[in-house]
């Protein structure tokens, strides 16, 4: 009877062992089945057949899927709910391990998902939780975590969480194992209950011994095999491969087990190709083959700047060999960390951090702060440069040795229209001290004589990419006379001077620089003042045999060359604006009253040459009108703050209240006319509203951002005729680009043949598109009747592009600046030239990678072409400047600008085509946007090629 109840309760137990296992393996399936299907996972169910609980889910989900799915957005949805799963599942863990795992249930029905809202959780709910049916215990040990966790947030990472995951996963496992275990020993005990003789009895101690030790071989090796194999991402072929004994002896990848080592020595240079090595080791300390997939991940971070650079790796090719070589480019100084990982866990001492110091000082990166293309200063008085010493790469070099030399640091100064420089000896002193904190160098200059100088500061004979600049020195008392001009703007502040010459002609002292060749003429521009009896001149440009009298009268805005008829009616000659596009040049003495000479030039209208008695205090009181103008600075950034700071001020006025502009998707530009005709300035400043018909989209700035990007290309669509080109392409740069025939077949023929025999007249004739003559326009008054000479063929040309170009738009135009300048007023726009306004309106242009690699073709080439080269090549890329990017796009393309829409809308798209050869220079086809990439060996070699290929062979075109 008891040998039966006894061989019963042993079938049960076992029954019951066996049930509870296919039941647990179940629940836990179905667990895994749930997850995938409720993030639309399923189809990739196969990938994960060897994992058996969800938490081993959670540490290869994304490894498993990184091959599978490619589209972003996708990818990004995985990852989150990745993320949300680790920290579900470290949640609980955190719970289990302050005996607090009854909680669970409660405190995600409060809200609380994760140890983040964990640690936010107030003293009050905590309390309340904890008296809801449980120990004040409980409280103790709730308050006294979440505090340690409001301590430790700002170091907890995924790693860490990673890490309960881990501790997560084995509890559940010794959990599963302890219960079978309790099951196995009873069973042993019953079984020696039922044996009564002695022998019996040691034959069952033997029995029990046994099967308690298998159990527990099989216990700790299924555990430390499931451990390892998550932790270093292996592929479900793999793991039933091995032996469960090699987990007894150590024959595993251990992370802990594996070496780093750096192939440079600190202190190292930004630039540079910098690698380190990872000797992979099992557990017991045998190499590691490296060739086999073991995961590893490498992630390289600049900690200020949060700045991802991206690295290679490559198996070295000796046999069995051990060892993962790394390769990475940084650019930017600074501190980095160097994470090393196998699955989840950091291999040897990883993270490391490394310093990386700027380089050298380069003088075309090195900028003069603060400052302007002429100086005004006073005899004796000591003025202060601020330089800013950068490296290639536009990184502050205050830790440079050289940097605090001053013998490094070179001024050159020369009068400007005097023959010789003897006179100079003792013309100026001159300091150098640093400013570390700043990382600056401050260069006192002090000039001791009056006059016009031109000045070039060097770093190691070198000249500074603003370095060369004029100055002029004054004396107290024309120091003092410029300062009374200035401070009266509204008094008629003029200058007696004599024309000596105007137009394209040379003169003693100066000739017009090639540049201005068929540039359009200026007329005086809206809103600047003007005298109810000038006019301005359209005559053709002479030059005057005999000096002519003028007034020069200065104003905040405008330079004005008059003269008066009778003494008495001042007739307009010429109008320069006040701003930097206006350049002086000085000379010296003129022939007949030996007056100092100035040549003004703004690049749009002819240079006139003119004398002054006064000479250096007209010019010193137009530079102080400018520096008032542009805010106190020349360099770009502080103009474009200058520009900002005062049209905030000028908006401030207006009032800001919202105004809602409803407006169809399908007529964007009629019902945008429609909904803004009535529209003041005051209207035009108010923050809009967007609301497309038949949408219900709330404008939170999207709709916004879209409207001005729908209403921006409609209006510069040429099929609405707001707007045309000079050609069907979409260049915009003058004749050469813009109307090829035309430049070919009349302006290069006129310009290289003799005109004598053309019958050309100073008139162009306008056709239909049918080829009807409509009418004749006259460049000058009569020119219908005035023969083009050789003699006058050059103004024949300036004239006509100025009708082409500015004077058939002319109505259009001014209608344009009309509405522009109500909201942006002329004088601002003025301080910019003309790249720095499309550089204000368009930004840098800035280049993506991500868009670069996603629509680039790569054409032809071997399996170490695809998937060794293009991969280094990508590498490359990531760690250029926006500089060498603009660089590698003016190589293969002809262009440093991308077309509106990015690579996408690049026509014929950017091509990498595989070169037939080896480690050679990378060639291109601008014509076709091809870039011919050759074979190369490694990551630094294919750095270095491309690099010295956009840096150094960036012009010039050949046949190969």
């Amino acid at each position: 009877m008891d040998r039966r109840f006894f061989l019963t309760f042993l079938f049960c137990s076992l029954s019951w062992i066996f049930f509870w296992e296919v039941r647990w393996k179940k629940g836990k399936e179905s667990q895994i089945e749930e997850w995938l299907k409720g993030h639309n996972l399923s189809q990739y169910r196969n990938l994960f057949e060897d994992v058996h609980t969800l938490e081993e889910l959670s540490l290869s989900v994304l490894s498993r899927l990184e091959e599978v799915v490619k589209e972003q957005q996708r990818w990004r949805e995985i990852a989150e709910a990745h993320i949300q799963l680790l920290r579900d599942f470290a949640f609980q863990e955190w719970l289990c391990s302050q005996n607090l795992e009854h909680y669970y249930h409660t405190l995600k029905t409060l809200g609380c998902m994760n140890l983040d809202d964990l640690s936010q959780f107030d003293s009050q709910l905590q309390l309340s939780l904890a008296a809801w049916g449980y120990y004040y215990e409980d409280y103790i040990k709730l308050s006294t975590g979440i505090k340690i966790l409001q301590t430790s947030r700002g170091s907890r990472d995924q790693d860490y969480e990673i890490r309960l995951v881990h501790s997560l996963a084995e509890r559940r496992l010794n959990e599963k194992w302890s219960f079978a275990g309790a099951l196995i020993f009873g069973c042993s005990v019953a079984l020696c209950f039922l044996i009564r003789d002695l022998m019996f009895y040691v034959i069952g101690g033997i029995t029990v011994s046994i099967i308690a030790f298998v159990f527990t071989i099989k216990f700790l090796c299924e555990l430390a095999a499931r451990v390892v194999s998550f932790l270093q991402n292996e592929d479900p072929g793999r793991r039933g491969d091995r032996s469960i004994y090699d987990y007894v002896r150590g024959n595993y990848l251990d992370p802990r087990s594996c070496k780093v080592s750096w192939d440079w020595k600190e202190p190292q240079e930004v630039g540079q190709t910098m690698s380190f090595r990872v000797q992979l080791f099992y557990k017991n300390g045998q190499p590691f083959p490296a060739h086999r997939p073991v995961g590893l991940r490498v992630n390289i971070t600049h900690i200020e700047l949060a700045l991802d650079i991206p690295a290679t790796q490559e198996v070295l090719q000796e046999p069995e060999s051990n060892v993962v070589k790394v390769a990475f480019t940084v650019r930017k100084a600074g501190r980095y960390e160097v994470a090393v990982k196998l699955g989840g866990l950091n291999v040897a001492y990883s993270p490391y951090y490394k310093i990386f110091q700027p380089g050298t000082v380069v003088p075309s990166k090195t900028k003069i702060a603060y400052h302007f293309s002429t100086l005004v200063l006073t005899n004796g008085q000591r003025h202060t440069l601020q330089i800013e010493p950068r490296d290639e790469y536009g990184n502050p070099t205050n830790n440079s040795t050289s940097l605090t030399d001053e013998a490094n640091y070179s001024v050159h100064v020369h009068s400007l229209g005097t023959a010789d420089d003897d006179s100079l000896e003792g013309l100026y002193s001159k300091s150098v001290s640093v400013n570390k904190q700043q990382c600056q160098v401050l260069l006192r200059l002090t000039l001791k004589k009056t006059g016009c100088f031109r000045a070039r500061i060097s770093y190691k004979d070198q000249p500074l990419s603003n370095g060369e600049f004029d100055i002029i020195v004054l004396s107290e008392n024309e120091k003092a006379c410029v300062e009374k001009n200035v401070s009266t703007p509204g008094i008629s502040i003029y200058f007696e001077a004599y024309l000596y010459s105007s137009g394209n002609y040379s003169s003693s002292s100066w000739q017009l620089p090639a540049s201005s060749l068929l540039a359009p003429q200026r007329r005086p521009s809206m809103g600047e003042e003007e005298d109810e009896h000038d006019s301005p001149v359209e005559g053709q440009p002479e030059k005057v045999k005999k000096p002519k009298k003028v007034y020069c009268y200065i104003s905040p805005k405008q330079l004005s060359v008059k003269e008066f008829y009778l003494k008495i009616i001042p007739w307009r000659l010429f109008t320069f604006r006040v701003c930097p596009g206006t350049k002086f040049t000085y000379y010296g003495p003129d022939p007949v009253h030996k007056y100092l000479t100035l040549v003004v030039d703004d690049g749009i209208q002819p240079p006139v040459e003119l004398s002054c008695k006064d000479r250096n205090i007209m010019a010193a009181t137009f530079i102080r009108f400018l520096h008032k103008n542009i805010g106190g600075s020349e360099t770009f950034q502080d103009k474009v703050n200058f520009f900002q700071r005062e049209l905030r001020h000028i908006h401030s006025k207006r009032p800001r209240t919202k105004t809602c502009l409803k407006v169809s998707r399908h007529a964007i530009l009629d019902s945008s006319l429609k909904a803004t005709r009535n529209f003041s300035v005051s209207d035009w400043s108010k923050n809009f509203e967007v609301v497309f018909q038949d949408e219900e989209a709330l404008d939170w700035g999207g709709p916004r951002r879209e409207w001005f990007e729908l209403i921006c290309k409609t209006l510069f669509d040429t099929s609405n005729q707001l707007f045309t080109r000079f050609s069907d392409n979409n260049q915009g740069l003058y004749f050469e680009t813009d109307d090829q025939e035309f430049y070919k077949t009349k302006v290069c023929f006129i310009l290289n043949n003799d005109v004598s025999e053309m019958d050309l007249v100073f008139a162009e004739e306008k056709y239909s598109k049918s080829g009807q003559l409509e009418k004749v326009v006259e460049l000058i008054s009569g020119g219908a009747q005035i023969a083009v000479t050789n003699e006058n063929k050059m103004h024949y040309l300036n004239l006509l592009a100025q009708y082409r170009l500015a004077s058939q738009v002319r109505d259009e135009v001014e209608h344009f600046l009309k509405g522009l300048n109500e909201l942006v007023p002329e004088n601002l726009l003025a301080i910019f030239d003309e790249n720095e306004l499309e550089l204000l309106m368009c930004g840098t242009g800035d280049i993506n990678v991500q868009d670069f690699k996603a629509h680039a073709v790569i054409v032809g080439g071997s399996w170490h072409f695809r998937e060794k080269v293009m991969k280094w090549f990508w590498a490359v890329v990531s760690s250029f400047t926006q500089e060498e990017l603009a660089r590698l796009l003016q190589f293969t393309t002809g262009s440093s600008q991308l077309p509106h829409g990015g690579f996408n809308t690049l026509c014929p798209s950017f091509q990498i085509i595989a070169a037939p050869t080896h480690s050679t220079l990378p060639t291109a086809h601008t014509c076709f946007n091809q870039l011919c990439l050759p074979t190369y060996d490694s990551y630094e070699e294919l750095h270095k090629m491309l690099k010295l290929a956009i840096s150094e062979g960036s012009e010039g075109f050949g046949m190969l």
